[in-house]
């Protein structure tokens, strides 16, 4: 299963995409975690001691030189490989957490007028071989966008759940970002409500998202906050916050059935 994670900064996505592969692995799948937000926290979410010691891909030049024959910094509109070898890469470069492997891409940049530079190839080859040739659940941690998959990959991504808390601004990223998946032939787009501490939560959510399928809700938990502060994995010694992503984990895997 190979499922993207998007939604507003601030609204918990990085919480439940550890929380989510935490609920996988303890089920016995092998899961390849992806931070693909540039403001990249997943590390320290899990629970990974100097996690901000991590070098993502897309900042490890003497690979990117490697791999694609030349970097950004040496100036764009130079010729370099569009199919570079990424196969070895998920082995190399991640990092073992409780059975978890986690994946740091970085941002993807831009060159000048658009045209796509060095790194932006070679993280979108890694994450397209992630999710075309890999068997294992690879959850990726979006910012709020698609602009990590491309048209090649789509088919292949069995789900794209966007992460709302209860406010119009997080409703409103929601279907920009439903938008941007249609755009590009996506269609199994789910969501997930979080920091809900009332039912007019509840109902504001399903209400407000129309049309987008609520796979469960993600109660306030001041938990959170603790393991955080503490420099420990946001799921730890917290029962519930673990129950709710399961009871989510297991409505996906029934809505995806037949798909």
């Amino acid at each position: 299963m190979k499922i993207a994670v998007s939604g507003k900064g601030g609204v918990g996505k990085t919480t439940f995409v550890a929380t989510l592969a935490k609920v996988f692995a303890e089920s016995g799948k092998k899961v390849i975690a992806i931070d693909a937000d540039p403001v990249s926290n997943l590390g320290v979410t899990m629970g990974i001691k100097n996690a901000s010691e991590i070098i993502p891909i897309s900042q490890m030049k003497d690979l990117v030189k490697e791999r694609m024959g030349t970097t950004s910094e040496e100036g764009y509109g130079k010729i370099f490989k569009l199919n570079p070898l990424v196969s070895d890469l998920p082995d190399k470069y991640s990092i073992d957490c409780e059975g978890i492997k986690l994946m740091v891409l970085g941002a993807i940049k831009r060159g000048g007028g658009g045209c796509a530079c060095p790194e932006s190839t070679l993280l979108r080859t890694l994450l397209s071989h992630l999710i075309l040739q890999r068997d294992e659940i690879v959850i990726v941690d979006m910012e709020a966008g698609v602009e990590h998959l491309g048209r090649a990959t789509v088919k292949a991504v069995n789900a794209l759940i966007v992460v709302v808390e209860p406010g119009s601004k997080s409703i409103q990223t929601a279907f920009h970002v439903k938008k941007l998946a249609d755009d590009i032939g996506l269609k199994s787009i789910y969501a997930v409500g979080n920091k809900v501490s009332a039912d007019e939560h509840r109902t504001l959510i399903e209400k407000g998202l129309n049309g987008i399928p609520v796979l469960g809700f993600i109660s306030y938990n001041d938990k959170i906050m603790q393991t955080d502060i503490l420099g420990k994995a946001a799921f730890t010694d917290n029962a519930q916050l673990l129950l709710e992503v399961r009871q989510i984990k297991n409505k996906l895997e029934e809505c995806l059935k037949g798909k």
